[in-house]
């Protein structure tokens, strides 16, 4: 099994992904703040990232995904959402993710295995760059909301 299929399995059960994404939000005390979010944001942020995965691995645009991800951090900071919470919930999407490859039971050949190790890689990090851009974006809303007003 290739890494592509891997994704592909991902971006094709996002739904479902995402369900196991917002059970363990609301699972966890720590996001007090996120949770008064409505369940519709929470699951269409969580299936944007899963459904165009192989997009956001293998594209061009960076750029694009950059301003995305610091939109959002900025957008976070006008909601009041502390920055753990907002780097919790993208650590809980990629775990989620990998979870679910995992409980599919693949078959562990050495080649099925070393695709697996890749994927991690490669969504280790991409969501490590998307934290850096939210941590980017909410860090820029705040120093703008700590000027003195003229």
């Amino acid at each position: 099994m290739r890494v592509a299929t891997l994704v592909q399995m991902i971006e094709d059960h996002a739904e479902q992904i995402s369900q196991r994404v917002l059970r363990r939000i609301y699972q966890e005390p720590e996001l007090v703040e996120l949770k008064k979010l409505p369940t519709a944001e929470l699951s269409d942020r969580a299936q944007d990232v899963l459904k165009n995965l192989g997009q956001y691995l293998t594209t061009n645009r960076r750029d694009e995904l950059a301003r995305r991800y610091e939109r959002l951090g900025e957008q976070r900071f006008e909601q009041s959402i502390p920055l753990r919470e907002v780097v919790r919930a993208l650590q809980i999407i990629k775990d989620s993710m990998i979870g679910f490859v995992r409980d599919q039971g693949i078959p562990q050949s050495s080649v099925e295995i070393y695709a697996e190790e890749e994927l991690e890689h490669h969504i280790g990090r991409f969501f490590d760059d998307l934290i850096c851009h939210v941590i980017c974006g909410y860090e820029r809303a705040l120093r703008a909301a700590s000027r003195p007003s003229r």
